[in-house]
């Protein structure tokens, strides 16, 4: 088989908040911005990978959610524990310094971890947890 990572999908609570973030602060590139019925889905994504995508999504827009789960889906953003991804980069000491100076919301900075990468994380705007990490 021959299968690729095409795009995964982060909720957003702020759409201007969000395109600041990962236009401004990581250097994502922005494919697409749409809106719908007051709602906008964003597409960001590295400029040296065109096939490889973030979309930024209001959780509000996925079907079948009751507004009890509306609830808790907002709850655990705002706790930071919904959703999360992890990139790479070859210097993630430099990067978390990028962050720093950025004003990025570090959860925790470069550590070699025990199970044998070194990381940080910090948090989007929304809550969602990005672990970077050295390769």
């Amino acid at each position: 088989m021959d299968i690729t990572i095409h795009s995964s999908f982060l909720p957003h609570s702020d759409p201007e908040a969000s395109l600041a973030f990962y236009r401004d602060v990581l250097g994502f590139e922005v494919r697409n911005d749409v809106g719908y019925q007051g709602m906008r889905w964003i597409t960001v994504g590295p400029a040296d990978q065109p096939g490889t995508s973030i979309v930024l999504f209001p959780p509000d827009a996925s079907p079948g959610v009751t507004d009890e789960e509306k609830r808790t889906v907002a709850e655990m953003m705002a706790k930071g524990t919904y959703a999360g991804i992890n990139l790479a980069t070859g210097d993630v000491d430099g990067v978390f310094e990028q962050l720093q100076a950025a004003d990025a919301d570090v959860v925790q900075e470069p550590t070699d971890q025990p199970y044998g990468v070194r990381d940080c994380a910090l948090r989007d705007p929304a809550g969602n947890l990005i672990r970077i990490q050295q390769t």
